[in-house]
């Protein structure tokens, strides 16, 4: 095992920057959210709650936790009014503090590091979510303008989901995800030209990325190989012993494989 080691160049990664957001309304088509400026992602809960036996603790286990943020922006879509708590009786009149409409979200945080700050990024995808009303300050002008910065605390509802947790925040980090995976996530997400844009089920997202499996081998030029692929392709059986579970793979014998390009 090599000994560890600190301050390698590249080594240093960070997140910076938000962009790409998109609400989802209802059965309404996702609609760009021009004019986002936050997601600042809390949790609510996962405190451990302790077990005791003749005073000694014997469990400890974690409490469930929720998926809360804090929304910031210069501006919002008009789709977002329901979601505010804003309605319009008649063209031109608008009455608040009504019935306020779950929505889903999806957004970029842009990932780099020491040496450059465009290495990718990652798509985060929130469920259910649900504004709580939040003060708003309107004060008069002065020399200068300062555009009003609203803000809507969120908190969110899991969907029922299968083999895991219910949950309600999704990360995609396109420097892990096979860009032909990436690319399908993305025409769902943000559309194509003749499909509307529209929040995945978890379901849908495991499906995509189980249905698109690029396995590459490498050949080392020193009689060994190395094989890369998304999760669940390459089975990890013991420390020392895999599996290769694409259609393309055909066992020769219990050691061996022949493997086609298609």
């Amino acid at each position: 095992m090599p000994k560890l080691t600190w301050g390698v160049a590249g080594s240093r990664f960070y997140e910076a920057g938000i962009d790409r957001g998109v609400l989802y309304v209802g059965d309404l088509a996702g609609v760009a959210w021009n004019g986002l400026t936050g997601v600042n992602e809390t949790s609510s809960g996962g405190d451990p709650k302790p077990f005791y036996i003749d005073g000694i603790k014997y469990l400890n286990i974690p409490a469930a936790e929720e998926f809360e943020a804090t929304i910031t922006a210069f501006t919002y879509p008009d789709e977002f009014a329901h979601c505010d708590g804003t309605f319009q009786p008649r063209p031109g009149m608008f009455i608040t503090q009504q019935r306020r409409q779950s929505f889903g979200l999806c957004y970029r945080t842009n990932v780099g590091n020491d040496l450059t700050g465009d290495l990718g990024y990652k798509i985060h995808i929130v469920y259910n979510a649900l504004a709580s009303p939040t003060n708003r300050s309107n004060k008069t002008l002065g020399d200068s303008s300062d555009p009003t910065d609203f803000s809507w605390s969120i908190t969110t509802r899991p969907p029922a989901i299968t083999a895991y947790k219910p949950m309600a925040h999704v990360v995609i980090d396109s420097r892990s995800t096979d860009p032909s995976i990436l690319s399908l996530v993305e025409d769902v997400l943000y559309g194509t030209d003749s499909d509307p844009a529209r929040i995945p089920a978890f379901s849908e997202l495991i499906e995509i990325f189980d249905t698109i499996s690029t396995l590459t081998i490498v050949d080392n030029g020193d009689g060994t190989w190395t094989a890369t692929a998304p999760f669940d392709v390459i089975r990890m059986l013991d420390e020392t012993t895999f599996a290769i579970t694409a259609s393309t793979a055909v066992f020769i014998d219990d050691d061996s494989y022949t493997i086609s390009s298609t």
